[in-house]
This record gives C-alpha cells, structure tokens and sequence, in this order.
C-alpha cells in the first residue's frame, strides 16, 4: 500500500489533474497543445541531452540490460502486429499501427517519475540508457514495419533514408544524438549553457504529466473494445514479464532490473496515437489504449512493484 500512495499515486494525481482541468474548462486545447509542445521540444529533450551528456556509457549500456528490455518490447510488437492481423482480422496496416501500440512504452512521462519516486535520482542511470535507444528503436520499427506493409511486391530501396528523416525530425532524438556527441567528445558544455539547461529540464516532467492528462481527455473510448484490451494485456503484463524472464534467467542486477521492468510495464506512449495518426491507421485504438492503459496502470504498476526486489 505504501507503494500506491508513495509513488503510483502523485504521479497519476498530477495527470489527472491536467484531466480535470480540461474536462472543467480551465485550461484550453490549445494550451495543452502549447504545453506538449514545450515538453516534448524543448524540455525533454534538454533533460535527455543533459542525462546522456553525463552518463557513464560503460557502466550503464548494458548489453543484458537492454537485450532484456528490447526483447519483450519486440516481443510486445510481434503479439500486437500478429494478434491484430490473426484474431481480430485486422488488415496488415492497422496491423503494424496496433503492433506499435503494444511495442512503445511511456518510458519518459510515466517511467521516469515513478522509477525516481521508487528508488531515487540515482535509480535513474539505467532508465536513461533504455531511453537513449528507445525513440530510434521503436520508430525504426514501427516505419519499417508500416512501409513494408504499404508498399508489399514495390522496390524498397528507399526505406532507408525514408526512416532516417522521420527519426531525425524528432526533438527527442536530437536531445539524445547532441548528448552522445558530448560524451562521447569529452568535451565539457559551458557551464552557464548547462544551468540554463538545467532549468528547462527540470520543468520537463511535471509540465508533461500535467499536460498528458489534459491529452488523455480527448481520447475517451469508442468500440473495437476487444482489440483495446488486447493492447492493454500485451503492453502492462505480456512486456514487463518477458522482461522479467529474461532478466531473471540472465543474471541482470537489482538496479538494471528495476529500471528495466518499470519501463516496461508503463502503458503505451501518446506516440502510440502519434504514429497511428501518422499512418491514419487504428486511429481509435491508438487512442482508447492510451487512454485505458494509463489508467489500469495504477494496479498493474503497483503490483510489479510488490514483485520487484
């Protein structure tokens, strides 16, 4: 109980706060719109650049770590991507949509707070190396995956550079990328540069929860409830235990384990819905998935929580 009230709980108060502000009319559409935009272009990536700048990659990239992690994401995927096509009878595009539903785990709004509520700021190492590789994992999929299906018997010559630009038009990914080229060059940021970094970031989480509830508001459910679900299973038990498992059967440490389940067993990303809409394909789905995922979450989190050491 101590985990729901100490550490689930604010985390979803914050988001539900945001819901409630929309829903009575305080706070717009467009200012929610405004406030994402601010978080996911300017003060997420400023907190990822500055997380990856000061990482210590040796220690932190785990090749166990992140082949547990990516392997139930994958895992996740293929279920969707399959269940979709197999039991629901869904075409191969919305297929692949309903897939990255399934693969894309709020790693960011959900699982950063609620690893740093459970064990710390400096639980969080092995959280931002899941991240570093998340965006350009997922997405290098999920349009792999998309382009395949829409162009089946076409030359795909093109698919590489296609993926490419779409990831690299991405603010997160650009956060990440200028955070490795510091790293990685050891060459030190100018101190001014990083306290005014400092300060946008730390407005990164909370503006975001806030304004994922103010989202969350628009995505109410409407049908395909056998399909949601099914989304909902794979994302918040089908991913966390395969990461479990793995992580289990090779040895991954406590903290490693920690970072890896919780990120795992958040619910599917708003960009879940964004490539959805992207592609126009299982716009709906997308969205309720978001949506009931979010919710459920509170009792599914705490209950990997209870499993965790």
């Amino acid at each position: 109980m101590a985990a729901l009230i100490d550490v689930i709980l604010p985390v979803f108060f914050v988001i539900g706060f945001g819901y409630l502000a929309v829903w009575k009319g305080y706070f717009s559409d467009a200012g929610v719109d405004g406030l994402m935009k601010f978080t996911q272009n300017f003060a997420i990536p400023c907190l990822l650049f500055r997380a990856i700048s000061t990482l210590d990659l040796q220690q932190n990239f785990d090749l166990l770590l992140l082949g547990s992690f990516y392997a139930g994401a994958f895992t996740g995927f293929l279920a969707g991507l399959l269940g979709a096509r197999y039991i629901f009878g869904r075409d191969w595009e919305d297929s692949v949509a309903i897939g990255f539903c399934c693969l894309f785990s709020n790693s960011l709004l959900l699982g950063l707070p609620i690893t740093e509520r459970a064990y710390g700021a400096t639980a969080l190492e092995s959280n931002y190396a899941i991240i570093a590789i998340h965006s350009p994992f997922c997405y290098g999929i999920g349009i792999t995956a998309m382009e395949i299906a829409r162009n089946r018997g076409a030359a795909l010559t093109a698919l590489p550079a296609k993926v490419l630009r779409a990831m690299f038009q991405n603010a997160l990914i650009i956060g990440i990328a200028l955070g490795f080229v510091v790293n990685l060059s050891g060459v030190p940021a100018p101190a001014v540069l990083t306290d005014a970094l400092d300060l946008i970031a730390r407005a990164a989480l909370p503006a975001a929860l806030f304004g994922l509830g103010g989202v969350l508001y628009r995505y109410r459910p409407e049908g395909d409830m056998r399909t949601i679900i099914y989304v909902v299973a794979v994302s918040l038990v089908v991913h966390p235990a395969v990461v479990w498992a793995l992580a289990q059967a090779g040895g991954l440490g406590i903290a490693g384990t920690r970072s890896a389940m919780l990120t795992a067993a958040m619910a599917p990303g708003v960009n879940a819905y964004i490539f959805a809409n992207m592609y126009g394909r299982a716009r709906r789905v997308a969205a309720s998935s978001v949506l009931l995922a979010t919710g459920l979450s509170i009792l599914t989190v705490w209950g990997w929580l209870a499993v965790l050491p």
